[in-house]
Order: C-alpha cells, then structure tokens, then sequence
C-alpha cells in the first residue's frame, strides 16, 4: 500500500520523481506525489491548514475550516446561531434572512496564519450580501488562502522559480425567509486548490478544482429569562458538500472537509448592555481511516474508497475505535459578547478539540467598534508552548447601507 501522508496546511517542499522544492525560509511546505498510488500532503511538522494536528480523517483544501469572521473567532469559532452580518455566508447563510438594518453590505477580513510556522502565509475573505425583499437575500464571497512564496528547482538544485501556491473558493449564495423567525440558505461553492502556484511545469500535478453546496437552518424566538426578554436561537449548517477533489492526471481522489455545526446563542440584558451566548458542536462529515495490518487489510473500521453519500451518512459510525473515537471527533466551540450601546463589543471564547483528533483548543479574545454604517473587529488567539495558531490575528471591517428609496 502507497504511504499515507496527511495533511494540510502546507509544505514548501515539493519532491517528484523530475522535480524538487526548497523553501525560501526553510519552512518544509508542499506536495508528495507518489505515481499512480499518489497522495497529496500538506503539513509543516505535521500541523493542518486548520491548525490541526495530524490524525486519520483525510481530505483536500482544509483551508475551508478555517472561519474567517473576526467576531465568531474571538468566541472560540461559534457562530452558527449568532445573529448575521455581511460574513455570515462563511457560517450560515440563512442567518441574512433575519438582518436587522440595511439592504445591502460588504465585508472584508484579513489573518495572518500559522504565523509560528510560516511568516508570509494568510487567509483572505471578501463577502457580500443583498435584500432583494423582506423574504430573499442574496449573497457571495471570495475566499482566499496563501501560501506564501516557495522557491522551485529542479532534481539538479537549479532554479526555475519563485511562485506563490494558493486555493481559492467562490460562493454565491441565497437565503429565504420562511415565517417570522425560521429561514433556511445555501451556497454554491467552486473551489480550485493551486498548490504549485504555476511552477514546476509538472502536468501530473495540476490545480484541483470542485464544487461543493452549503445547507443551513436558522431559527430564533423571543423569550423571558428571569424576567427578562432575551432571544434563543439555533443554527444548523452543513457545508463543503460535493464533488471529490483531482489533482492533475493522478488517480486518486480526496474528499472535500465536508462539515457538520449545530450551534445555539442566547442574547439578553436590558438598557444599554446586552449579553450573548453562542455554543456549537462541530464535526467532519469525512470517512475516518481504518486500521491495515502488513499486507494492506483492514482489520478496523471501515473502507475510506467509498462515494461522497456514503462517506457524509457513513462518517458517524466509520471509527476503528467505535462509539468512543466518534465522540473524540467532535469538537465544542462556546463563547460569550459583552455589547455597551452598540457600539463597544468585548468578546471571548474557547476552543476544544480532543488531542488524538486536532488538538488545536485555545482560548480566544476580542473587540469591536460599530458606528453608524461601519464596524471594525479584531480577533486573538491565546496560546503557548506548541500552539501554532498563539498571538494570532483576525481583522475585519464592513459597511451596511440603505438603498435610495
């Protein structure tokens, strides 16, 4: 059996049979291809473009996990209840049903990431969104994920070049309203995955591409708390739903990090201060590698060589280590939004993921200023020792208007 290698976050060392990659701050970044048994890692000391550590749940572009919004990321990546603004079609799309203010409005995030590992690597987002009427909105983002510079030379170490790999996913989506406080949305996502950036001229191994759909529920309700009104929501999102990813003329073929986030929020408080909660559950609709002995058979868990329905419906019951490692793959993000007047926001959040999965649970914190038509947030991820994602950053800013009436 060819080796299995995971996996992604990126490597700026790219090895062939004809072709080999350097990196130019000696950060190991890039591809494996193995012939016709060809898989594609992506890992700098074995660390995921989500922040994850190595584990057995394989599958292309993991840059689609990473949640670009500043504000869901100062509250540990909650978000799929929380009210919508401009970048909700990253989280959930249904949310813009129920936007309390503007027609129409734009968004912009930027994140230096994986900073600790790789200095010029970053996560781009541009969305937007528009009330065609009080039922239907649309929306569309641009999602991009760089690299950073690697430097390419062939067997004999002669230069061919300096190129800047990247992925790219384009979304448009749409949201309906369906009574005073359910909406359901989607999205249609391309996703092209270009890890060579154009060097090395290699045929067998050209840019991905696919194309995945997002399915989500929003629903809220007015209740009393203690006396107090407050509103409870629920969101439900499933995203990265579609076809297996190719690279170039190889045969082999990666899911998508098909996705599954079932969340609540609760917002109360009285006056000028208001208080929000937001907790989701979070897990990879993805087939879980089995367990080979020496010849290549399984001997636990199940074949991961399967359709995309069958791998999304079997992931919840494909662990080798059964009812237990289903549990361990379930990650838990809780977080919680102090408002003054809406304007001042402070946030913070948690994190957590079992160690033998991701192992990428942090605390996070973060502020908001909102005046008028423009917000600004910032988002920072805590952390110490190994963490790969410590003292990282999230900026975003975004403006609502009204059309001329």
């Amino acid at each position: 059996m060819f080796i299995l290698i995971w996996i992604c976050t990126y490597s700026r060392y790219f090895m062939q049979k004809y072709v080999s990659v350097c990196s130019i701050r000696g950060f190991l970044l890039g591809i494996l291809v193995l012939f016709q048994h060809t898989l594609l890692a992506q890992s700098i000391n074995g660390v995921q473009a989500d922040a994850g550590i190595r584990n057995n749940i394989l599958t292309a572009v993991p840059f689609l996990l990473i949640i670009p919004q500043p504000r869901s990321g100062a509250m540990g990546n909650a978000g799929v209840a929380l009210d919508a603004d401009a970048n909700a079609t990253a989280i959930n799309t249904s949310a813009l049903a129920f936007l309390p203010e503007g027609d129409f409005g734009v968004s912009c995030s930027y994140s230096p990431w994986l900073k600790q590992l790789a200095p010029d690597m970053s996560i781009s987002y541009l969305s937007g969104y528009y009330r065609l009427n009080e039922r239907n909105t649309l929306s569309a983002s641009l999602r991009y994920f760089s690299i950073g510079k690697v430097s390419f030379s062939d067997e004999n170490f002669q230069n061919l070049g300096v190129y800047n790999p990247g992925e790219v996913a384009l979304d448009l989506g749409y949201a309906l309203k369906l009574g005073p406080g359910f909406a359901l949305g989607g999205n249609l996502r391309y996703i092209n995955s270009n890890l060579l950036g154009g060097g090395a001229g290699n045929k067998n191994v050209r840019a991905g591409k696919a194309v995945a759909v997002d399915i989500s529920a929003f629903e809220k309700s007015e209740i009393q708390l203690i006396g107090t009104p407050a509103i409870l929501s629920f969101g439900l999102a499933l995203s990265n739903i579609g076809t297996k990813m190719i690279y170039g003329s190889t045969l082999k073929s990666y899911f998508l990090p098909a996705n599954f986030k079932l969340g609540s929020s609760l917002r109360f408080g009285e006056g000028s201060t208001k208080v929000t909660f937001a907790l989701d559950l979070n897990k990879l609709m993805v087939p879980t590698q089995p367990v080979y002995d020496s010849a290549g058979n399984i001997i636990k868990g199940k074949d991961p060589d399967r359709s995309v329905p069958a791998g999304v419906f079997g992931s919840f019951s494909d662990a080798p280590g059964g009812f237990r490692e289903e549990l361990q793959e379930m990650g838990v993000s809780g977080g919680v939004e102090l408002s003054f007047k809406e304007i001042l926001y402070l946030r913070s959040g948690y994190l957590y993921q079992n160690a033998q999965k991701a192992g990428d649970s942090y605390i996070t914190l973060g502020l908001g200023v909102h005046y008028s038509r423009l917000a600004l947030d910032f988002s920072y991820i805590a952390g110490s020792g190994y963490n790969p994602l410590r003292n990282t950053l999230r900026f975003g800013i975004q403006a609502n208007f009204h059309r001329m009436r």
